[in-house]
């Protein structure tokens, strides 16, 4: 280098191009130090990026230490310009400094900016791809350029005059020198849009390169945005960029390195950098030769291990149909329009299906970065990732599933950390239903880590400096400011699946205040399920719950108490939201009584938190919808071996005579009386011939037809279906009502029952269908008989039903659970 003039070298932000200018361009000019475009504060973290456990891509994570949600990121890629730079600077022993405006003023400016968000929807600098930066943006200078050399795409124009460009074949300072006359062309043009930021950030860069030139006389190379380099050029008073600097807001802020996703720069918002291909430009750089040979083995790799059939012909005619395609296009080389182009035609045979595969896999990728464990750290994260390399589950970056026993140790300890984290609010996994079992020792969790999650846990920390500590104050704090009683049993829920013994007292304490003074029936109800759900949680981890099975049972008698008269006067919408909840009582009521007797549980959807709609014929845990059969009997009432828990055993004696009222009573809307009787059918509280009667007297042709059909819809709706195909009485009653009623009444109640009768499965209105054809069973006065039905018998055989039972066993895993003291589903099928 000679002279006084600073080395200015303009990039593309991620650019692989870019990156192998400017590792050239330091090569040949040797520079004493090295000025990259990122928050000074971190100067002390660039010596970790020559750590081998350091593997990009990363992020410099700055977040405000009063207000850890408060953050930005600077990604660097492998591809990135500023990681070449750095790491050339690193190799060569020379000082390496960035240079841009400080995170304590740019955290303190987005905050001061009140209609700005934060955190990772906040786009921090430098900008994505060296264009400048601001919700004010008015013009593109990539596009610009693209669109006077004749192109319709920047990122292809980009690709042909810089990304194709082989390095070493000119001087490697020319093409700093050709964007630095573009960019300086299009600020004259367009000017800098508006951007005070930009004007502040330049300013304060001028005075870092005048402050190293001092100190290195004429040793200086920048590496920053390309749209900034002709504002660096630019000869300003040292006072005049001083004067931008007064007066700026400034907050305490923490830097430190996180690992950052390929699959995270692709997305446009956020700071994301909105790269299309960011697998794509790791290939470009990381290829010594042949990139597109390079990569179309890579595709035809990741093919095979999807079973299918590529082979090397495969990958010949891929590359010659790509390089055909770059010449009749115009361009130097193929570029990832090509390559896609080719690899659908010839290995994909035109499909996009596996194509998108590739996009997913390759193109974008699922890459993963790491940092070393001596990058700072709040308390917080240092525990987390203790306890991540001890429970051995470590980030990923693809999304994968995690099965849980919870009988063993390891397993639970995994759960009470995922529960533990997402009571913080780090989501790192999320529940999912469990495959091939229903039983609550069993635990299935979707993992996916995503970089922002960094955030979440640095913003947690105010909570403790351990993954229990935290969870623990986050729960009282969390339980205190509670909107509602629902929201408190969520918690003490919460509390049990994270085994939070600390916590648990004082949620329990609000929720019995919380639950005294509630007189609202509809919070009581939604309360309730949530709260009865927990208790389970005593029998598999061994929690004590016998605070919360009294807070449970007094809560459930409150709700008997109020239930009939909150029914009353109800329009359809307020019905229908008392309707579910009358279901998730029904099955909370069957799981309370069961807790703590013999074993047996509810019916697998209110052990799983769903609402229990209709199905309640089920033989609970085998998911039988034959609720008419004599003899069965539902999650309602127990069954001649059920042991009822202690002290609970009349519960559901009790909740029997509150359906009972409810659907007897005029006032109570259609569709709470008709699910009511429906629910004492399935607990074999109420005979069939007397279902049928009450049927019989609704659908008569005294009363209205929209009570009549709402009383159908509550009956029948919700999975009902089978209980109509097993019992043609109900069937026939149904269809009689429904061809008598008049036409005006026939179109005001159809939406009605439409809506009842599509949430069938295909199967179940087709069977429908068919009887409804051939006429449901012979008419006897107003019932009529399934007998003589081909298909159909007069009663339950029941060494037939037995025979199944052991099949039955071993699809939902029953069988693994002898010997466990009884702490599932061990009596489903007695």
């Amino acid at each position: 280098m000679t002279g006084a003039e600073p080395l200015l070298l303009g990039v593309r932000h991620h650019g692989p191009g870019s990156a192998r200018a400017v590792r050239a361009a330091l090569a040949a000019a040797r520079p004493r130090v090295v000025l990259i475009e990122g928050p000074p504060e971190a100067d002390a973290l660039i010596p970790l990026a020559a750590e081998e456990d350091m593997r990009p891509p990363v992020a410099l994570l700055a977040h405000a230490v009063d207000e850890p949600g408060r953050s930005a990121f600077w990604p660097l890629a492998e591809f990135s310009p500023e990681w070449v730079a750095i790491r050339w600077a690193l190799e060569h022993g020379v000082p390496a400094r960035f240079i841009d405006l400080p995170a304590a003023h740019t955290l303190a400016w987005g905050k001061a900016t009140e209609d700005e968000p934060t955190g990772e929807e906040r786009q921090p600098d430098p900008p994505a791809s060296g264009e400048p930066s601001g919700p004010d943006i008015r013009v593109d200078p990539l596009a610009v350029l693209a669109e006077t050399a004749g192109y319709d795409d920047p990122e292809r124009w980009w690709e042909d005059v810089v990304e194709h460009r082989g390095v070493g074949e000119r001087d490697p300072f020319a093409p700093f020198t050709a964007l630095e006359e573009a960019m300086g062309a299009l600020r004259e043009t367009y000017g800098v849009g508006g951007h005070d930021r930009d004007l502040v950030r330049e300013a304060y860069m001028r005075l870092q390169v005048r402050a190293a030139q001092r100190e290195f006389e004429d040793g200086v190379a920048v590496v920053c945005g390309a749209w900034h380099v002709p504002a660096l050029r630019q000869r300003t008073a040292v006072a005049a960029d001083r004067a931008l600097l007064k007066g700026l807001p400034k907050v305490k802020a923490e830097l430190t390195w996180v690992p950052w996703t390929h699959r995270r720069l692709s997305r446009a918002g956020g700071y994301g950098a909105g790269i299309d291909s960011p697998g794509w430009y790791g290939h470009l750089f990381a290829a010594p030769d042949r990139p597109v040979e390079r990569w179309m083995t890579k595709v035809a790799g990741l093919l095979r291990e999807e079973d299918r059939i590529v082979s090397p012909a495969h990958v010949i005619e891929a590359v010659r149909l790509a390089e055909t395609l770059a010449v009749m296009r115009g361009r130097p080389l193929p570029g990832l329009g090509e390559t896609t182009d080719a690899v659908r035609a010839v290995m994909c045979e035109g499909s996009d299906v596996p194509l998108s595969l590739v996009r997913d896999r390759l193109v974008v990728g699922d890459v993963l970065g790491e940092v070393p464990p001596g990058a700072p750290a709040v308390p917080l994260q240092r525990d987390l990732d203790r306890q991540q390399r001890r429970l051995r589950i470590k980030p990923e970056a693809l999304e994968r599933e995690l099965e849980l026993d919870l009988r063993k140790e390891t397993d639970a300890a995994r759960s009470r950390l995922l529960h533990r984290l997402r009571l913080l609010g780090v989501e790192w996994g999320e529940p999912v239903a469990s495959r091939g079992s229903t039983g609550t020792f069993r635990e299935t969790w979707r993992l996916r880590w995503e970089p922002e999650l960094a955030v979440r846990v640095a913003e947690a920390g105010v909570w403790g400096t351990t993954v229990l500590a935290a969870a623990n104050a986050k729960a009282e704090a969390d339980a205190v400011a509670a909107q509602s009683l629902a929201d408190v049993t969520a918690l003490a829920e919460h509390c049990l699946l994270a085994e939070l013994p600390d916590a648990l007292p004082v949620v329990m304490r609000v929720l019995a205040d919380r639950a005294a003074l509630d007189t609202d029936v509809g919070h009581l109800a939604q309360a309730l399920p949530a709260l009865v759900r927990s208790l389970r949680y005593g029998d598999v981890r061994g929690t004590d719950t016998g605070a919360l099975t009294e807070v449970a049972a007094g809560l459930a008698e409150r709700i008997f108490v109020g239930l009939p008269p909150a029914c009353t006067a109800l329009d359809a919408d307020a019905a229908d939201e008392m309707r579910r909840h009358v279901d998730a009582v029904h099955g909370a009521v069957a799981l309370l009584g069961d807790v703590g007797g013999a074993g047996r549980s509810a019916a697998p959807g209110a052990e799983r938190g769903e609402t229990p709609e209709a199905g309640r014929g089920e033989v609970a845990g085998l998911g039988r919808d034959d609720a008419s059969a004599p003899g069965d009997r539902g999650a309602a009432g127990p069954g001649p071996g059920d042991a009822p828990a202690p002290g609970h055993g009349d519960l559901r004696r009790r909740w029997c005579a509150v359906l009972r009222t409810l659907s007897a009573r005029d006032t109570v809307p259609g569709v709470i009386r008709g699910r009511a009787v429906r629910l004492l059918l399935d607990g074999g509280e109420l005979g069939a011939d007397e279902a049928a009667r009450l049927m019989g007297l609704v659908l008569s042709p005294g009363t209205p037809p929209a009570d009549a059909a709402a009383w159908i819809e509550g009956f029948v709706g919700g999975g009902g279906g089978l209980l109509l195909v097993h019992d043609e009485r109900l069937l026939a009653l149904v269809d009689a009502w429904l061809t008598g009623v008049s036409a005006e009444a026939f179109t005001d109640v159809l939406p009605l029952l439409r809506r009842t009768f599509s949430a069938y499965e295909s199967g179940v209105r087709r069977t429908l269908g068919e009887l409804v054809r051939r006429g449901p069973g012979k008419q006897v006065g107003a019932v009529a008989t399934a007998v003589g039905i081909s298909g159909f018998g007069a009663e339950l055989d029941a060494v037939r039903a037995d025979a199944v039972v052991p099949v039955l066993r071993l699809m939902l895993g029953l069988d693994d659970l002898v010997g466990n003291s009884g702490n599932d589903l061990v009596g489903v099928a007695g």
